[in-house]
């Protein structure tokens, strides 16, 4: 169902501190949020908006809002921490420039977008991401029910401490993601990074490529299916995992439980001085 506006306000400029403080069922087009006054909060506790072809570049502008809609917007470098606490938002066709430009947020829809922004999404919830890039250091910091779809993400510590997440036909390049997350499943997607994935819990990864040093250690219910491996030295060090892998892994190192098949292995490695039983079956198909 579309939404009505009552209320229309266009081509303006607003520097002030909380210029359309409490606005409501209100379309906001071409307009800008900027100005000498360094005015904070512009639209901070607003209900039911659409603000389209304009520019924000004041700090917190869109707090404790409900019902957001932003298209083909801009959030500047200067737009620090845009929106927060906000609830039912959807963003297309727009750039998230600005440092934690989107926290505690919950129900989010967002495509066709650029993201540049450090710690983005932290404890957000039901977020969905399609067709669009991001970079960041800290992405979806403790965030839970979150897709992605089509997107290119280059960052480090990303999807730490996460919850619920599928994500889809994507790139990450990353360092160690997924650490300590729980029911994550990547499908066809490329996951390049180190480290990834310590201490998960119920990570699925299917028809993905895997690259990177020390990848899946300490995991629980881990399992990939058709992935391929590369540059993947001492992997699977403790993890309980059932891996299908087409082609080549460098080394494994002490698996704990369950079953690895790879064309072929470099090394499997079982040490003495093992902290934990090791009775994971390794195969290579390809000797």
């Amino acid at each position: 169902m579309e939404k009505s506006y009552i209320n229309t306000v266009q081509n303006q400029t607003f520097g002030e501190e909380r210029a359309l403080y409490g606005a409501t069922d209100t379309r906001i087009v071409n307009c800008a949020f900027d100005g000498v006054e360094d005015g904070e909060s512009a639209l901070k506790e607003a209900r039911n908006i659409f603000v389209a072809d304009s520019r924000f570049n004041l700090r917190y502008p869109l707090w404790h809002d409900v019902g957001v809609t932003l298209n083909n917007v801009v959030l500047t470098e200067n737009c620090r921490a845009g929106l927060w606490y906000s609830d039912d938002v959807t963003i297309d066709n727009s750039q998230l420039l600005g440092i934690k430009a989107l926290r505690e947020c919950n129900n989010i829809r967002i495509g066709n977008s650029l993201i540049v922004s450090p710690e983005f999404g932290w404890k957000s919830h039901f977020a969905e991401i399609a067709d669009s890039e991001i970079s960041s250091e800290y992405l979806f910091f403790i965030g839970t029910d979150i897709k992605l779809r089509n997107v290119q993400f280059k960052g480090k510590y990303s999807f730490q401490y996460v919850q619920n997440v599928v994500i889809e036909n994507s790139v990450l390049d990353t360092k160690d993601a997924f650490w300590h997350s729980q029911n994550v499943t990547v499908k066809n997607s490329v996951v390049k990074g180190e480290y990834l994935a310590w201490y998960s819990q119920g990570l699925t990864l299917i028809d993905c490529k895997i690259i990177g040093t020390q990848p899946l250690c300490y995991c629980k219910n881990l399992t990939l299916v058709n992935c391929t491996m590369i540059d993947t030295d001492l992997a699977f060090e403790y993890s309980d995992a059932e891996a299908s892998v087409v082609g080549n892994i460098v080394s494994v190192k002490n698996p704990r439980s369950g079953r690895i098949v790879a064309d072929s292995i470099g090394e499997v490695i079982i040490t003495s001085d093992s902290k934990y039983p090791c009775n994971c079956k390794v195969v290579q198909l390809k000797k």
